[in-house]
């Protein structure tokens, strides 16, 4: 039934034409309607740009001031569990405004990224090195529909919860809706403008993983054909030595790849990790002393969103950097003892640049990685455990 829905997220057969660039073919589509890229006919470029900074104003500048106005003008009326309800989403929210800014400003690196694929997928000749591009371009955009899921459920979910307690879920500031006197048009208002704002969200913590996930589908390829290298007694060296060399250049591509998308992920990471600590103590602390059943139900979909936004990314990163490591050993156990002078010396030269493996740092601090994330996931029980010792939660029931 999905697969109807979201034809993309299904392996498509070998007989049907499939580029690497075809795991970001919803995560384009959801850009565009942003305006995050380019119009397909030039001649709307104008309106194009016009939609776009429209929309990018009212959601990224706009939705987040008036989160703030809204303390001001409604402080006294909060409850504890609301306020603590708001206060996660909007430092959440001016999290997704950096995010949404670093991608914006990323856009020429992720053009250029998916040339180097392209250029990749040149190599990809054989039946069962096409398959596998294939199994990872539906993996691609299965994450996207997963997350779409999983964020918009967030959305509906807190949303409804609120309406049948007769409450606004997210108590926005909207010029010329009184929230009392019009209270389900301002309460859908609501849903659709921060419907809006998670789906923009969820683009900044798709494209990292979509990425990354291609450039591992590269790495596994590679490992395999350095695995094969003279292992096919037909061919002269200069055919195995031109063969180790193709290797090399794709191993060029990769690191081509990675380092063109490298300062967007970087810097989108690195927010969220500053995030993530504050954003899951506050949702913990709502849940544990101030929740009812619909808003910890709600309040629970948002941590696990939360999590979504960093720990899928990091685990890959981890995987990446363990391919790296199979990449050396691949080529050092293939083989090379009966080559030539020539080729073993090419091979010692690229053996070389193998052991470095592909690392990522969040803002150049802090490198990307389950180890890293653990790490700042551990300061929300921080939060928790002083809020329990100084008995804060009973101070504001």
């Amino acid at each position: 039934m999905l697969s109807k829905l979201f034809p993309r997220i299904k392996v498509l057969p070998l007989t049907e034409r499939t580029r690497s660039r075809d795991a970001f073919v919803y995560l384009d589509r959801c850009q565009k309607i942003f305006g995050w890229t380019a119009p397909d006919n030039k001649k709307w470029r104008i309106p194009y740009i016009i939609w776009g900074i429209s929309l990018n104003m009212l959601l990224i500048f706009l939705l987040p001031i008036s989160m703030l106005v809204s303390y001001i003008q409604m402080f006294k009326s909060f409850t504890a569990g609301e306020f603590l309800s708001s206060l996660e989403i909007t430092v959440n929210m001016y999290g997704c405004v950096l995010k949404c800014l670093y991608t914006i400003w990323g856009y020429r690196g992720f053009k250029a990224a998916r040339r180097v694929l392209d250029d990749l997928d040149l190599r990809c000749t054989s039946d069962e090195e096409r398959s596998s591009v294939h199994r990872c371009v539906a993996l691609g955009n299965m994450c996207y529909v997963f997350y779409h899921m999983v964020y918009s459920g967030f959305v509906v979910v807190s949303w409804t919860g609120y309406i049948l307690m007769g409450r606004h879920a997210w108590l926005m500031y909207l010029p010329g809706l009184d929230p009392e006197k019009n209270f389900f048009v301002s309460s859908l208002c609501e849903m659709l403008l921060m419907g809006s704002c998670v789906t923009m969200d969820q683009c900044t913590d798709v494209s990292p993983l979509a990425h990354m996930l291609m450039a591992r589908c590269h790495i596994v390829l590679l490992k395999d054909r350095l695995s094969k290298l003279r292992s096919d007694p037909s061919k002269n060296e200069q055919q195995h030595h031109e063969e180790l060399s193709k290797c090399i250049q794709d191993h060029r591509l990769i690191l081509d790849y990675v380092n063109k998308l490298r300062p967007v992920f970087s810097g989108t990471i690195f927010v969220q990790f500053l995030l993530i600590g504050i954003v899951l103590g506050l949702s913990l602390i709502n849940i544990m002393f101030f929740s009812t059943l619909w808003t910890g139900i709600g309040t629970a979909c948002f941590m696990f969103c939360v999590l979504l936004e960093t720990f899928p990314f990091c685990y890959v990163c981890n995987t990446i950097i363990e391919d790296c490591r199979e990449l050396s050993e691949c080529l050092f156990q293939s083989n090379w003892l009966a080559a030539n002078r020539k080729y073993k010396s090419t091979l010692i030269y690229f053996l070389h640049n193998l052991q470095q493996p592909i690392v990522l740092t969040a803002g150049g601090v802090f490198p990307i990685s389950m180890q890293t994330n653990l790490s700042m996931v551990k300061l929300a029980f921080s939060v928790v455990t002083i809020i329990r010792q100084f008995n804060l939660a009973d101070k504001f029931q």
